[in-house]
């Protein structure tokens, strides 16, 4: 038995973390005492995490097959059609022996189109050896990612059907999972008995060894060059984190803190935020660090040791697909501020979970901010965005909050650009602080319990193992794959892409740090 998994890349993040914990389960919940597990990726792992994952899955044999032309089509220079010959020889290799029988290939992020040249020629290659593919959807390439649009077209997919049929594929041996009940019901309506809801594993940990604690906390001393203490966003530095949120908070509720993110930008499209924010930083004195956890990763903490060694974790993203971070904070026993994402809220609350810090918006209050300039920003960056948008899509998109705004009034914080984002932060924070918390009278309690160190905590529920724990995760993964064979019949890709891409564009989903990669 071949577990093939097929993933762009190997970076720190959510996926990542889902393979690391589900594997071994499911390894061993499929009975194959002779199994081995492929990671075919378009980059080399990280080796000390390569070196822990082999150690995880001992005796199987973990074997790494890295194939450039798998990642992401942006960072690459080939032209389409030599990326499509390497892929078709990669894959080609690949399978050449596989008994379709025992195999399964597990392929993470089909829809995120950020390679649909590799979706295509997989769903192909499996469908010529009727080889089970498990399509595993975590995110969308019209989920705020329309800068992908003249990408997909340069590679040849130059209609949204033509889009659709690659990261939303069909087959006789091919089923999709999702990880959150609204993707699922959605795609059902559209795929008849091929779509599984399959929310990530997670589960409570015991603490790290007191030694390993220690470790953690001098070395974020060590980096920080302070002993204060540290509000930890467990996450890749990207736009959609909503970072300068996180960083208001912190400044309002915790002034000694500092706000620290794991992860750096590691893709191009987020270089340009990451550097305004850190030069923003850098020029106000901010208690701000970005992507602490870089180089080695055996000379630095993990990240459920910096969580346990935090005071506060943070996820004020406005969008996830799952909310890993919401559990990993349930799972240390840690403090937890998040937004309540409206995709994700009834998931986590049908699982047991009760996040008392968690809120709908941040409102500021329209002077702390040029209101004349970000609307003429808005109107311009929405404007272009719109324009770029495939041709059928521009009817469906939603007006933005504050362009539907008919004076100043105040306005979520995360509806802003980042630049006007940055003019809030200019402000002292006593002075925002002052103005913005009868707006959100909520925070108020937060700030006294951040205080006297009395954060609530999410306790770890007993209802969640059935759903989230790596037996049951491994067990519905195994349903999954046993009933591959028997998928019934004709699905519409297109019809289930247009319905989320009208879904998408609504004026709910407008968020101006998405509409650009330079905003």
């Amino acid at each position: 038995m071949k577990l093939i998994i097929v993933h762009y890349h190997l970076r720190p993040g959510g996926i990542r973390r889902v393979i690391e914990l589900a594997v071994s389960p499911i390894v061993e919940r499929l009975g194959a005492k002779s199994a081995a597990v492929v990671l075919a990726t378009g980059e080399a792992p990280d080796e000390a995490w390569l070196e822990q994952f082999r150690r995880r899955l001992a005796p199987t044999p973990v074997e790494v097959r890295t194939v450039p032309a798998f990642g992401y089509v942006s960072e690459q220079r080939a032209k389409a059609a030599d990326l499509q010959r390497k892929i078709r020889l990669a894959l080609g290799a690949l399978f050449a022996e596989i008994d379709p029988r025992h195999a399964i290939v597990w392929a993470h992020n089909l829809g995120l189109g950020r390679n649909l040249l590799l979706s295509r020629e997989l769903v192909r290659t499996c469908a010529a050896g009727r080889i089970p593919l498990l399509a595993h959807q975590h995110d969308w390439w019209f989920e705020n990612r329309w800068q992908r649009w003249p990408e997909l077209r340069r590679c040849g997919f130059r209609t949204l059907r033509a889009v659709a049929e690659a990261a939303l594929p069909v087959g006789r041996h091919l089923v999709h999972a999702t990880i959150n009940r609204e993707d699922t019901d959605l795609l059902r309506k559209h795929f008849p008995g091929r779509v599984h809801w399959l929310p990530n594993p997670a589960g409570p940990a015991p603490p790290p060894q007191p030694a390993r604690m220690r470790f953690a906390r001098r070395w974020l001393r060590e980096q920080l060059g302070s002993a204060a203490p540290v509000w930890l966003v467990p996450c890749r530095l990207l736009r959609r984190k909503n970072i300068a949120e996180a960083l208001l908070l912190t400044r309002w509720l915790r002034p000694e803190a500092w706000l620290v993110t794991t992860g750096g930008a590691s893709s191009a499209d987020e270089h340009a935020f990451a550097e305004k924010l850190a030069e923003a930083a850098r020029a106000h004195g901010w208690p701000l660090r970005l992507g602490i956890l870089t180089g080695d990763e055996r000379a630095q903490p993990s990240v459920a040791e910096l969580m346990a060694a935090s005071e506060a974790i943070l996820l004020t993203s406005i969008q996830e697909g799952f909310g890993l971070p919401n559990l990993e904070a349930a799972a240390a026993a840690r403090p937890l501020l998040a937004r309540r994402l409206p995709n994700i809220a009834p998931d986590l609350a049908e699982l047991g979970f009760r996040f008392p810090q968690s809120y709908d918006e941040i409102l500021v209050a329209p002077d702390l901010f040029d209101w004349p300039a970000e609307v003429q920003r808005q109107k311009k960056l929405f404007s272009t965005w719109r324009r770029a948008l495939p041709r059928p899509c521009r009817a469906w998109a939603g007006q933005p909050v504050l362009l539907a705004q008919a004076s100043l009034t105040p306005t979520p914080f995360s509806r802003l650009t980042l630049a006007a984002q940055l003019e809030v932060l200019r402000h002292p924070a006593s002075e925002s602080w002052a103005v913005c918390a009868p707006l959100n009278p909520f925070l108020a309690t937060w700030k006294k319990r951040a205080a006297t160190g009395r954060l609530q905590v999410t306790p770890w529920p007993r209802a969640a193992a059935k759903w989230l724990s790596g037996p049951a995760y491994a067990a519905r993964f195994a349903e999954i794959v046993r009933g591959l064979p028997h998928c019934p019949g004709p699905a519409d890709s297109a019809a289930a892409q247009e319905e989320f891409i009208r879904a998408r564009l609504d004026a709910a989903h407008q968020f101006p740090l998405l509409w650009s990669t330079s905003t």
